[in-house]
């Protein structure tokens, strides 16, 4: 029994080690991504760009994949301001490319990336990503007749709030207004206060996973040693293993350097980082946004480019050698990296405190307001949904934070703050 509960507890110190050893080695990199995706935010006026996304065309792609760069990497809200984009008059498939390039074409990937798995994973993301977009500007009519978005646009359109403001800075006048700058604050630390449960939680599992699942359990789920075969076994598996991780968002690249360690092939591991649009919470928010069938299409649409896209990707780093030789991670035996590590995750430290106060100073602005539920600061231009309690007016990243909001009106527990805004 002694023994039994020794055993137990080690393993459970392993797992939070190794956790704990990763959450080190990139926390200053999450800290920079979204210091910068918070200024991005704030400073790239995206008005203009939301108005013109209603045909599809190369360069309507283009600027919905833009649109989706400047936005939060948050899974949630991506398929959240999809959905208003395209309740707003944008074609389908340049909201779900929105979707496509807001998950894996924003810089805190690409940072968390780098320092976990290597440089060659970040450029096989940027390079799937545009490949994804590509697929997906030419397969998505085919999916979802012309006739079958216009049932969906009526839908959404119905369940859709109007949008309140609408944006008339140019970028450079954007620059001087220092009310831009807490709002840059505001996004930087609204996306971390949102992300924060599936960030830790992704590191909690990549830990024990890495620590408690032994090598042989991965050969029955990934198979290896039959060379193309392996591959596309690896990226078609991938994000259907994806589904059931329930981690998205960044925080699935710790799961993505854990699958990398035990020897997945790396277009599979590819794959798997473009699934966090396919996790089962998201999946249910679909059929909510869309109703069950769209819902279904849409998720074979998205495991078809992803699987393709990680297909292709290994294809072409294998005849350029651009594969690592190695399925080495730095993280590994749960190592914590003094050094400029630690220097730069205190200055980290001291950025994201001073973003903290930033946010919390001043007036109260009419562009952004923060979600109650989860923390995310919203663009009050395109909300995903609203709701009014006396003379204030709540602005939500997604409808499911609306309901939560919903029940807690109901049982009497919603506390009206500075969150709040007058009504428009």
């Amino acid at each position: 029994m002694i023994a039994s509960l020794h055993l137990f507890f080690h393993g459970v110190g392993d797992g939070l080690k190794e956790a704990a050893a990763m959450l080190w080695i990139t926390w200053w990199p999450l800290v920079l991504g979204f210091t910068l995706s918070g200024f991005v935010q704030s400073l790239l006026p995206r008005d203009a760009l939301r108005a013109q996304l209603g045909d599809t065309t190369a360069k309507s792609v283009a600027k919905a994949s833009v649109l989706g760069v400047i936005s939060s990497s948050c899974s949630y809200a991506a398929s959240a301001m999809a959905r208003a984009l395209f309740a707003r008059g944008a074609s389908w498939t340049n909201s779900v490319v929105f979707m496509i390039a807001s998950t894996n074409l924003v810089v805190e990937l690409g940072i968390v990336l780098y320092l976990l798995l290597g440089w060659q994973f970040v450029v096989a993301q940027f390079v799937g990503g545009a490949l994804m977009i590509a697929l997906l500007s030419f397969t998505t009519h085919y999916v979802f007749s012309r006739r079958y978005q216009d049932q969906m646009r009526t839908r959404v359109e119905h369940d859709s709030p109007p949008s309140t403001r609408t944006s008339t800075q140019r970028w450079r006048e954007r620059v001087r207004d220092r009310e831009n700058y807490r709002s840059a604050a505001r996004f930087t630390i609204g996306d971390l206060t949102m992300l924060r449960k599936e960030l830790l939680a992704g590191f909690v599992v990549a830990g024990f996973i890495m620590v408690e699942v032994p090598n042989r359990w991965w050969s029955h789920f990934f198979v290896s040693g039959h060379g193309v075969w392996t591959v596309l076994e690896n990226v078609a598996v991938a994000p259907l293993l994806a589904v059931v991780s329930f981690v998205c968002s960044v925080g699935n690249i710790p799961l993505a350097a854990v699958l990398w360690a035990h020897g997945v092939a790396f277009g599979g591991v590819i794959s798997f980082i473009f699934a966090d649009l396919v996790t089962m919470p998201l999946l249910f928010i679909y059929r909510r946004f869309y109703g069950t069938r769209a819902a279904l299409r849409l998720f074979a649409l998205l495991w078809f480019v992803m699987s393709a896209g990680g297909l292709v990707v290994d294809r072409l780093f294998h005849v350029a050698s651009l594969v690592p030789s190695t399925h080495h991670t730095r993280f590994a035996n749960g190592n914590f990296e003094l050094g400029w590590t630690l220097a730069l995750n205190i200055i980290a430290a001291v950025v994201l405190f001073t973003l903290w106060f930033v946010a919390r100073s001043g007036h109260p602005s009419s562009s952004v307001a923060t979600d109650p539920i989860c923390g995310m600061t919203v663009d009050t231009s395109a909300p995903s949904a609203t709701r009014r309690v006396g003379e204030a007016v709540y602005y939500f990243c997604s409808p499911r934070c609306a309901e939560r909001f919903d029940e807690q009106q109901r049982s009497g527990s919603v506390d009206p703050t500075d969150n709040s805004m007058d009504p428009a």
